[in-house]
């Protein structure tokens, strides 16, 4: 239900941008969100085509990018991409000791 909300925001955002710009109506939105991330694309677009009525971003198309995480062996040196649910370990090594690197963004 967390998408409700940040949907809120992205229209927010790209209106604001819009009026800056003295556009008439957006087209597009292009959004880069973090495999981790927990957002789900089906729900921000469900979101997005009732709230953006009669509003500049009514119409408009979403573009989602994903963001892949990696998980980086402090041990071995391995980069592997990761999905949920994280392995907390290295699938080279077995190595406990991963940090996770991007993927949470959006």
């Amino acid at each position: 239900m967390h998408e409700l909300a940040i949907t809120q925001s992205i229209i927010d955002l790209a209106i604001e941008a819009a009026k800056r710009e003295d556009a008439r109506a957006i087209n597009q939105i292009d959004l880069v969100i973090g495999d981790l991330s927990s957002i789900v694309d089906d729900s921000v677009q469900f979101y997005f085509d009732i709230l953006s009525k009669e509003t500049l971003a009514a119409g408009a198309t979403l573009h989602f990018r994903r963001e892949p995480a990696i998980a980086h062996c402090l041990d071995c040196g391995a980069q592997t991409p990761v999905k949920p649910p994280v392995a907390a370990f290295c699938p080279e090594c077995d190595s406990q000791r991963i940090q996770i690197r991007g993927g949470k963004d959006f």
